[in-house]
C-alpha cells in the first residue's frame, strides 16, 4: 500500500519565505542603566546583537515566525519591560531592580529604627527616683542609732562599689563596739542597688516576703511606711540566755528599682565580752529609723 506523499514542510510551519536580504537593525540611543555588578553595562551590549533589548525566554525575536511552542506563550505576571529608548521615563529592568532594592533598604531600616524608638533603650524606663549609689556606703548611710549602744567606731569597715550599665551597687559592713571592747561585739551590714535594666518588684516580694517558707525559724513583718514595700525578718535563739544564742534582724527595702538592706546580728559566746545585747525590738526600731534616714539622704 502506497503512503501519501510527505510536505517538506511541517504542517504546523508557514511555509518559507524567500530569503530578504537583511537589514541592520536600527537601535535607539540608550543611555547607561545603572547596575548593580563589577563589570561595565551588562545590560547593554553592542548593537545588532541578538540580545540587544531583554526578551523572555523561549520568545522570538521581532522578524522570526512564531514557533508552534506551547511554553513559548507570555507568562501571567507580564512580560520583562524592553529598556526605553533615549527620552522615555523607563529606567530598564535592572535599574528598576537597584531602585527597588534601595527602597526596601531604607523602608527596613526606617521599620528597624522606630522599632528602636517605640521599645525604648536599654535602661529608659528604669525607676529610680533619683536614687544615686555612693562609692563610699559606710560614710554615707546614717546608722545613729546604734551608736548610743555602741559608741565606738570601726576604723576599718568593708565597703565595695559596682557601676554597671545594667545594676548600681554600694556595700558596707561594720563592726559595733561597746565602749571598752577590744574586738566588735556586733555586726552591721547595708547594701544598696540600683537595677537599672531589670524591675526588682517580682522577685523582692518572692524573696523578703516569702523567708519564712525557705528559712525555718524566721519571723517575717511587712512594714509600712517605707518605699513601694519593706519587709522585716529577725529571728532569736538566745532565750533569755547570756552565754550562748544569736541575735539577727534584717530591713528589706524597695522603692521604685531600688533595693536597700539594713542587717543586724549578734553572736554569743562564752567567751565574748558583751554579755548583755541589746533587746531585739530595739533593734528592730533602729533599723527602720535609719533606713529611712539613709533613703533619704541618697536621694538629695
Amino acid at each position: 500500500m502506497s503512503t501519501p506523499p510527505q510536505s517538506s514542510q511541517p504542517a504546523d510551519q508557514p511555509p518559507q519565505q524567500p530569503p530578504q536580504p537583511q537589514q541592520p537593525a536600527q537601535q535607539p540611543a540608550v543611555p547607561p542603566q545603572p547596575t548593580a555588578y563589577p563589570y561595565p553595562n551588562p545590560q547593554s551590549p553592542p548593537p545588532g546583537t541578538f540580545y540587544a533589548q531583554p526578551t523572555l525566554a523561549a520568545q522570538p525575536t521581532p522578524g522570526q515566525p512564531q514557533p508552534g511552542n506551547p511554553y513559548a506563550q507570555t507568562p501571567q505576571y507580564g512580560p520583562v519591560p524592553p529598556v526605553s529608548p533615549a527620552g522615555g521615563g523607563g529606567g530598564g529592568g535592572a535599574g528598576r531592580a537597584v531602585l527597588w532594592a534601595a527602597v526596601g533598604a531604607v523602608v527596613a531600616s526606617a521599620a528597624w529604627a522606630a522599632g528602636v524608638f517605640l521599645v525604648g533603650g536599654r535602661g529608659d524606663g528604669a525607676d529610680l527616683r533619683g536614687y544615686s549609689a555612693p562609692s563610699n556606703l559606710c560614710s554615707s548611710a546614717d546608722y545613729s542609732s546604734f551608736k548610743d549602744e555602741y559608741t565606738e567606731n570601726d576604723s576599718s569597715p568593708t565597703r565595695t562599689s559596682l557601676r554597671d550599665k545594667a545594676l548600681d551597687e554600694s556595700y558596707c559592713s561594720l563592726g559595733l563596739k561597746k565602749s571598752g571592747s577590744s574586738y566588735a561585739d556586733a555586726y552591721l551590714t547595708m547594701q544598696l542597688d540600683l537595677h537599672k535594666e531589670t524591675d526588682p518588684a517580682p522577685e523582692f516580694t518572692a524573696t523578703w516576703k516569702n523567708y519564712g517558707d525557705s528559712h525555718t525559724g524566721y519571723d517575717v513583718d511587712s512594714v509600712e511606711g517605707i518605699g513601694d514595700e519593706a519587709y522585716l525578718v529577725s529571728q532569736d535563739t538566745t532565750n533569755g540566755s547570756s552565754s550562748s544564742g544569736s541575735r539577727y534582724a534584717t530591713l528589706a527595702v524597695r522603692d521604685g528599682w531600688v533595693t536597700y538592706t539594713m542587717s543586724y546580728s549578734v553572736y554569743l559566746t562564752s567567751y565574748d565580752e558583751d554579755k548583755d545585747p541589746p533587746a531585739l525590738t530595739d533593734v528592730t526600731d533602729w533599723l527602720k529609723t535609719d533606713a529611712k534616714a539613709t533613703l533619704r539622704q541618697l536621694t538629695d
